[in-house]
């Protein structure tokens, strides 16, 4: 017979990674993202050939675009670039708002796709790596299929085995660590990310966030399980009804209350960088031909898919 601490360590264990019912805080869809959000026309932070344009810059190029059901943002097409001058002009938002506990879902009809190209849909703070990192949707040169990522200040690592349909491909979250690869989960269905996801028309990813657990889902547009209050958004959501995450970061070894403070939801995309650029991802995973940076200056045309199509985000608290 199991002695009772031992059943109370279990009710313990169980109830920290259970979800639970979230009202709708903020609504993104259209224009809201123009409101909502602001365009960071900032030096990259992960040394990619790219230039961030603020707002007026990118309405003007027609790089940031909405439809009443509908948020573009991409990146330039049209510009062979001098190797000497600024990369290729691109987009990066931040919301207004930070969210400490909560739920965001992300319903994105098209990801940027092709060589060089390092998408992201992520969470952050201004205080990095002191108060985390959560990277939702992200990869480099089509390579699929997604990985979802913590990175933190030290004294955070994950088990290698937990409760998640995903692969871990590394424990450690700190950033000081394993050249800051963060602790990462690669999801196990290769239409999460770049050009099998497109060809899908997309789909949904969620993220609930809690002071004891960080977990992630993602569903293909025409998955039968997609939850109905993901598929079609309302007034609350219920994480119990999401089933199996592909990504579950706990508590174990990490104090996530401690190492994660409130977030701003961020989507760019970067070209080349500290990911993306180096050969091992651009050539030899990724396919792509020659050096990455030159790449990216001279073929514009390449990038004619390297955009954001975004539904909608709605966020939960």
């Amino acid at each position: 017979m199991r002695s009772t601490a031992a059943l109370f360590a279990l009710s313990t264990l169980v109830s920290s990674v259970l979800g639970a019912t979230y009202p709708l805080k903020d609504k993104f869809v259209g224009e809201d993202f123009f409101t909502g959000f602001s365009h960071q026309a900032i030096a990259d932070p992960t040394h990619g050939r790219v230039n961030y344009v603020d707002q007026a810059t990118a309405k003007a190029q027609n790089l940031s675009f909405a439809s009443d059901t509908s948020f573009i943002m991409r990146a330039d097409s049209f510009t062979v670039l001098d190797a000497n001058g600024p990369g290729r002009n691109s987009v990066r938002i931040q919301s207004n708002n930070k969210y400490a506990t909560h739920v965001s879902v992300y319903d994105i009809r098209h990801m940027p796709q092709g060589c060089g190209t390092w998408p992201a849909a992520w969470e952050v703070s201004e205080n990095w790596p002191t108060e985390g990192e959560v990277d939702i949707l992200e990869g480099t040169n089509d390579i699929e299929p997604n990985q979802s990522t913590l990175h933190t200040s030290a004294n955070c690592a994950m088990p290698h085995e937990r409760s998640m349909t995903g692969v871990s491909v590394s424990d450690n979250c700190d950033v000081a660590a394993n050249g800051n690869a963060g602790c990462g989960v690669q999801s196990t269905i290769p239409k999460s990310y770049g050009k099998s996801f497109n060809a899908a028309n997309g789909g949904f990813y969620a993220m609930e966030r809690t002071p004891t657990f960080i977990k992630v889902w993602f569903w293909s547009r025409d998955d039968p399980a997609v939850p109905a209050d993901v598929k079609t958004p309302g007034a609350a959501v219920n994480t119990d009804a999401f089933g199996t995450p592909a990504a579950l970061f706990v508590n174990d070894a990490c104090d996530i209350a401690t190492h994660f403070a409130a977030h701003n939801i961020v989507i760019n995309l970067t070209f080349c960088g500290d990911w993306a650029g180096i050969p091992q991802f651009f050539n030899t995973l990724g396919g792509c031909p020659g050096v990455c940076s030159d790449f990216v200056n001279a073929n514009p045309a390449a990038f004619a898919d390297a955009f954001w199509d975004i539904a909608g985000i709605h966020v939960y608290e």
